[in-house]
């Protein structure tokens, strides 16, 4: 199995090296990420200038590829012919918080599998639900042991075009976990304030400010389970159809 890692934190970042590390216990992993940051940069894909990509040492000093583009662009590369070995399947994190509800648009570790899909190969987007604004290293064993284990899952039996699995793991360790639960996509709520300031020569300039987001913790809900310290696998189509509303939009007169 040759497994594809990338992330939305950067190729140096320690969630990736984690994830990595668990995952060549299960097949030949080759890492395509970022130079930089992407987080909350959604479903990029660069067109208008060209990608440039180089190999780096990774903290272990093992090999991986840097890519000046965005998550969905390190995919779309490798699965282009960037890698000369075929991908078997795309793991995306370890993102250093949860990706919950509505998340899953702005998330670039949530993107990068959507576009993985695209290319019509099986996706997991693995995050873990880390205190916010936490301070110091943090701790991705457990949710890197999650990530090899469902990939295994996801190589033995499949996943249905289209589909990808977004994964939420709580931050209380191994022994605390109390399980999987498969879950629907919660409610998050969002606390964003705009602030207005002005720069030296007093032109105004804004911040997307506010408190960090929270979520309605419904039963059944990612939200909910990873509350309840259980592991939260969410399958995401990119079908984003309406189904339940056609019926009704049909009979509206467009005339």
């Amino acid at each position: 199995m040759h497994i594809l890692a990338t992330n939305d934190d950067g190729v140096f970042a320690p969630g990736l090296l984690a994830m990595v590390q668990e995952l060549r216990q299960i097949g030949k992993v080759t890492v395509v990420a970022p130079d930089h940051n992407w987080s909350a940069s959604g479903h990029v894909k660069t067109l208008h200038r060209p990608l440039r990509v180089k190999e780096v040492d990774l903290a272990d000093g093992t090999q991986g590829f840097a890519c000046d583009g965005a998550p969905s662009d390190c995919v779309a590369l490798s699965a282009l012919g960037l890698l000369p070995e075929p991908i078997d399947i795309v793991v995306s994190g370890i993102n250093p918080n949860a990706n919950l509800g509505h998340d899953v648009t702005y998330s670039g570790t949530v993107t990068a599998a959507m576009e993985a899909v695209i290319w019509n190969l099986p996706a997991i987007a693995i995050s873990q639900d880390s205190p916010e604004f936490a301070t110091g290293p943090l701790e991705y064993e457990t949710t890197a042991k999650v990530a090899a284990i469902v990939a295994r899952k996801v190589w033995e039996n499949k996943l249905p075009k289209n589909t990808l699995l977004n994964v939420n793991v709580p931050y209380c360790g191994m022994d605390k976990i109390k399980g999987y639960r498969i879950t629907r996509q919660g409610l998050r709520v969002y606390h964003d304030k705009l602030i207005k300031r002005e720069d030296p020569r007093g032109q105004p300039y804004y911040w997307i400010g506010g408190d960090a987001p929270t979520g309605i913790a419904e039963e059944g809900t990612d939200i909910g389970v990873l509350s309840e310290c259980y592991i939260s696998i969410t399958p995401l189509t990119l079908d984003m159809t309406a189904h339940s509303f056609k019926e009704e939009l049909a009979t509206w007169d467009f005339k």
